[in-house]
């Protein structure tokens, strides 16, 4: 990804709503930590002012008509205020962020969750700029807000001690000054090289987690270890691992350099203070607390100006940061909806593809090439294509996850495009082959179809009936509360089998079905290779199922199996993005063409008394 450009109007419109943000999630706690802020900046002063009037009290240089004591009592309390403060304000900063990262999480979801399709979603430049804002969108405002009350901190501190020292020796206030402005210029320098270090080091990380997640995941494990990959890997996250650690030396020995120079130039500054500090005193100039506050007024100026140049570069950081989730959360809607959009009747009709092309983007081939295609209401229709062919695309135009380059799809004559999205998808039921086995109890794996059914007992074990599940999810140690995953459990509980069981394959498949089904009531029911994961027995007992639900429902079917689609009311073959061919079984049989050949294909391999053509 590369580094944005950050104008001066862009900046300031990303602090202005990160501060707001920080504003609305935690106005409180902002308030009282830009009151200690304030307090943190003005105790070293008045400490130092205090120091002064006590150590000239004690010398007889004169000071306030207050008794001394009084004096040591205010410096002990102006003591215990500077050694409390650290502390407080590290606990209302940490509640503030907590509160801050709660809120921009949900912005950032409901931003997402308002990307009606996946034109973004399945963009890799999309998917880079999310990723680093979920990573990272809740350090823009908690790192603006708490550097800009230090930046406060810093020049409350910076302007106590100037003038102290202004008002001591004018000469002397004004080379400190001075002396900063170098300070100011290669911290600044340093910062936005650090910054850009930072965005370059993206890709070397990206591919460092990869390769760790590779290693240590178990997605990939048992490839791992059957194959012998671990070293591989290994080495290559090393590599990664090597380049990041050249990159950041590189900057590291550069700052070395420049912060001992900077730290060279102010011990010379502060040597040169002493000196005539000490002349001074020796002449009668100067008082043993003048001595005290210069001692302590140098210091102070130096490490608040020094902060302050930190904060700066943590301010113009924590912008940078903001702009993946700013623009995330500002993202432009993927497919148009319309302002009044028509009402979506019931399906009586069927839905027409008609002459509908689609790709991806400009730069990718096309998927769909004017295809036109009925689906009768009522009728079950078999979409049947080698790897490729166009078939998964077809259905996420079906379920306007996109919308076609040209042509249309109508309902009963309608095109999709004038619906609610949201309204469209709730008269369809749908199982991909791509399903999600989510970390949550099988009662809730079947309820995702349909949060309308979450508690409803009934409902969901009448659509893991349909689905042929019923029986597994009954027997399980906590029933349909039985969570469906071994991830949330460590410890004592790791080995209980009441903590959480792991499906075989097939079923998973069953339970995908199951969500499918809870929708009673739809006009579409789209089945993407329902029985992939099954075996021969169980696929068998499946089809017998759905050709029962599909009665008189409007239905797509895919499959790679030709054999579970002979008995569809029609079947259309996909090759290239084009409609090819198109009949019942018995006709494409009889036509001899490509369904022809792959039925044949497969059938030879259930044939006893036929060799195997591979």
């Amino acid at each position: 990804m590369t580094a944005p450009r950050l104008t001066a109007r862009r900046a300031a419109r990303h602090a202005r709503v990160a501060l707001g943000l920080t504003w609305r999630a935690a106005p409180a706690g902002t308030g009282v930590d830009l009151l200690l802020a304030v307090l943190a900046g003005a105790t070293p002063v008045v400490v130092a002012g205090l120091t002064k009037l006590v150590l000239d009290r004690l010398t007889g240089r004169g000071g306030p008509a207050v008794p001394v004591v009084l004096l040591g009592v205010g410096l002990a309390v102006a003591a215990a205020v500077a050694a409390v403060l650290p502390h407080l304000r590290r606990y209302v900063e940490d509640e503030r962020s907590r509160a801050v990262t709660r809120l921009v999480r949900r912005r950032l979801h409901d931003a997402v969750s308002r990307l009606v399709g996946l034109v973004r979603l399945e963009d890799p430049v999309f998917q880079d700029r999310l990723q680093a804002a979920q990573q990272t969108g809740h350090l823009g405002p908690t790192q603006l807000t708490g550097n800009a009350l230090g930046a406060v901190q810093s020049v409350i501190a910076i302007a106590g001690f100037l003038g102290v020292l202004l008002a001591l020796s004018p000469v002397i206030g004004l080379l400190v000054l001075v002396a900063a402005l170098p300070t100011l210029w290669i911290q600044l320098r340093l910062n936005r090289a650090r910054m850009a270090m930072v965005l370059r080091l993206e890709h070397f990380q990206r591919r460092d987690l990869f390769f760790a997640h590779l290693l240590t995941g178990v997605p990939a494990a048992k490839e791992v270890r059957l194959f012998g990959l671990g070293r591989f890997f290994g080495d290559r996250m090393l590599d990664e691992l090597h380049g990041m650690h050249r990159v950041e030396s590189r900057l590291d020995r550069r700052e070395m350099r420049a912060q001992a120079l900077l730290g060279l130039l102010g011990a010379g500054v502060a040597g040169v203070g002493v000196v005539w500090t000490v002349n001074a005193a020796a002449a009668g100039r100067l008082s043993l607390g003048d001595v005290a506050v210069y001692l302590a007024a140098v210091p102070g100026v130096q490490g608040a100006l020094g902060a302050l140049v930190g904060q700066v570069g943590a301010i113009h950081q924590a912008l940078l940061l903001f702009d993946h989730y700013d623009q995330v959360v500002r993202a432009e809607p993927d497919l148009p909806v319309p302002a009044t959009p028509r009402p979506v009747p019931p399906l009586r009709r069927g839905i027409e593809l008609r002459d509908v092309w689609f790709r991806y983007s400009p730069e990718h081939p096309w998927v769909l090439r004017g295809v036109d295609l009925y689906l009768p209401h009522g009728a079950t229709t078999a979409l049947v294509g080698l790897n490729g062919a166009g078939k998964s695309t077809l259905v996420k135009l079906l379920c306007r996850f996109y919308d076609p380059e040209r042509g249309a799809i109508l309902w009963d004559g309608v095109d999709l495009r004038e619906f609610d999205p949201q309204a469209l998808r709730e008269r369809l039921g749908a199982v991909f082959q791509d399903f999600v086995p989510y970390d949550l109890t099988a009662g809730e794996n079947i309820a995702v179809g349909d949060l309308s059914a979450l508690g409803d007992s009934d409902r969901l074990r009448q659509a893991a009936r349909h689905a042929g599940v019923d029986d597994t999810l009954t027997a399980l140690p906590r029933g349909y509360d039985t969570l469906l995953t071994r991830v949330f459990f460590d410890g004592p509980d790791r080995d209980d089998p009441q903590a959480g069981v792991v499906l075989s394959g097939g079923q998973w498949q069953r339970v995908a079905l199951a969500r499918g089904f809870l929708r009673a009531e739809v006009d579409l029911l789209v089945l993407d290779e329902p029985s992939s994961g099954l075996d021969a027995e169980a696929e068998h007992d499946l089809h017998t199922r759905l050709r029962e639900l599909r009665r008189g429902r409007t239905s797509l079917l895919i499959s790679h199996r030709l054999n579970a689609v002979r008995e569809a009311d029609a079947i259309v073959v996909l090759a290239d993005g084009r409609v090819t061919e198109r009949g019942d079984h018995h006709g494409l049989l009889a036509a001899a063409g490509d369904y022809a050949r792959l039925f044949n294909l497969q059938a030879h391999g259930y044939r006893e008394d036929t060799p195997s053509p591979v």
